[in-house]
Order: C-alpha cells, then structure tokens, then sequence
C-alpha cells in the first residue's frame, strides 16, 4: 500500500514528453514544481488551473531545466502575471542571457519557450510548501544541477529523475565526456541515507521507497558503469524516441534528417560509435525502437506507438 501523500499536496502523473506535476494548495501560496513539455503547455495550464480552481498560481519551481521539467513555464507566467518562478543555482546566467546551447535545447534537438525566473533553489535551504518544510538538496548525475526535496515528517521525497521506480534518468553529462556516474552514485547515497517513505519522481507513478528500488537503481548504474556503450545506446533511443512522441508522425527521411543535424546525437555517435557512419548507425537506433514496438515505420513514414 503506498504511503498517502502530505496534506495540500497534489501529484498529477502525466504521460511522457512531460514532467510529473505536483501542485500545493495554499491559500497564502499555492506552489507547481515542473511545468512539462512545451507541447503540453496548455495542458499544463488546464491542470494547474482544474486544481487551483480560479485561485492564482504564486510559485513555480523547477528541480532542473531539461525541457520536460520546464517548457511549460511561459505559458503559466503568462496566464499568472505575479507568478514568482525558482530555479536550480548553476544555469541562472544561461536563462537570464536565454542560451538555448547550453541550456541544452539545441543540442537535444528540442523545444523550450523563454522564460523568467525570481530567485534560486539553493541546496542547503528549505521552502514552506503545504504548511511543511522542505529541505532543498544538490541531486547531480542525471543533470549537475538538479535538486530533490524532503520533507521530514513525512519522509516524503520528490526525487526528480535522479530516482525512479526502475531505475533513474539518462546521465547526460557522460554522453559529453564528463564523468558523471560517480555523482549519481553519490546521489542515490543521499537518498539512501534519508530513508524516505515515499517517492514522487518526475516520470512514473508515486512509489514506496524499498530497498529493492535502491538495488535497481544500483543495479542500472554498475551496468552502465561497467559498458558506457550500453548507456550511450540507451540515451540515442531516448532521444530518438522523445521527438516522435512530440512529432507523432513524420516522413522517415525527414526524421533521418532531424537526427543527423541534432548535435547530441552526433556527438554520442563520434564517441561511441564512429565505426559505423552517422546514418547507418541512426537508422539501426530507429530500428530497435521498431523492434521494441514503441515505433511503426509504414508507407515512408515513422509513426509513434
């Protein structure tokens, strides 16, 4: 039976391309962290909207700025002028200047709206959401600059993507040449040494923490550790498979295409597997996808499944 959620607080599962939302009902401060993807942004809108029910939205947090986690931010400080938006520490000055490079939206080949933001979520600090307090803290490997927060009484941890049921998210720095398993492993010590009840993740159902879940995650990360290769494989289908969930449908040379000149792609090809050349190698990443069943290629088309 999982453990119930803290009261005021609201956890709204939602499909992939986008971040879980969690929203905190607070007549004095009503709270979102993660706002999805942007082509998910007025469903975003509608669901912060449904659960607030006319109240205004004064706070969004993002636990890190992967276009998941925060492609919907535009919209919603649109539709609430006074919306006050917090962010990790470490990429401040790439959204005050809007980088779209090192933010990594270009590279990935996706989409993320300008947005604002008011202030930082330093790790080490704690924010009132719900009438509790919730303690801020670093979370790298997934992404270096990502937090978690916990709230004690609880035991309840919002773990981002640096845990999941079944494992924890694609480690981006490493596909770059930085050495980055190291800080998951530290990260998953962090949590391991918090021993939460609950996890609220930001893809997947709510769970109870175990320590099965730990061993998984442990489990994932010796296997990458142990075969980079299998990793950097995993991250390519990831990415491959993230913009057909966007696209849906596209003619399978345009999406050819589309991955050829997306620079994240190109960049895990040149490290890992530069003895096959670029389109070759792409279209035997689309094929396992196919193999999978999470793609159908048909009539010079590739459509999402």
């Amino acid at each position: 039976m999982t453990e119930a959620l803290p009261q005021h607080m609201q956890v709204i599962e939602r499909g992939w391309l986008s971040a879980n939302l969690i929203i905190f009902k607070d007549p004095k401060c009503n709270t979102a962290i993660d706002s999805g993807y942007v082509s998910h942004s007025a469903q975003t809108l509608a669901l912060v909207s449904e659960v607030l029910r006319g109240e205004p939205l004064h706070q969004l947090f993002n636990t890190h700025l992967h276009s998941d986690h925060c492609g919907g931010n535009a919209t919603l400080q649109s539709a609430y002028v006074d919306l006050e938006t917090f962010i990790p520490p470490g990429q401040a000055k790439q959204v005050e200047q809007w980088d779209p490079i090192a933010l990594s939206y270009e590279p990935t080949g996706q989409n993320c709206p300008r947005f604002r933001f008011n202030g930082l979520l330093e790790p080490g600090s704690v924010v009132i959401l719900g009438g509790r307090t919730w303690e801020i803290h670093a979370a790298p490997g997934h992404d270096p600059n990502s937090v978690v927060l916990f709230e004690r009484m609880s035991r309840c941890l919002i773990s981002a993507d640096a845990l999941w049921e079944n494992g924890f998210g694609v480690v981006f720095p490493e596909l770059e040449g930085t050495d980055a398993f190291a800080a998951v492993g530290d990260t998953l010590n962090l949590i391991e040494s918090m021993q939460p009840k609950l996890i609220i993740p930001g893809h997947g159902p709510v769970f109870d923490y175990s320590n099965e879940t730990m061993n998984r995650a442990r489990n994932r990360l010796s296997a990458f550790i142990n075969d980079p290769v299998k990793h950097a494989k995993h991250a390519s289908k990831v990415l491959l498979k993230f913009k057909l969930l966007e696209m849906q449908c596209q003619k399978f040379d345009d999406f050819i295409m589309w991955a050829r000149t997306t620079p994240h792609l190109s960049t895990i090809h040149q490290r890992y597997f530069s003895t096959t050349q670029l389109t070759p190698w792409l279209h035997d990443m689309v094929l396992d996808l196919v193999k999978s069943k999470v793609a159908l290629v048909k009539n010079g088309e590739i459509i999402n499944v």
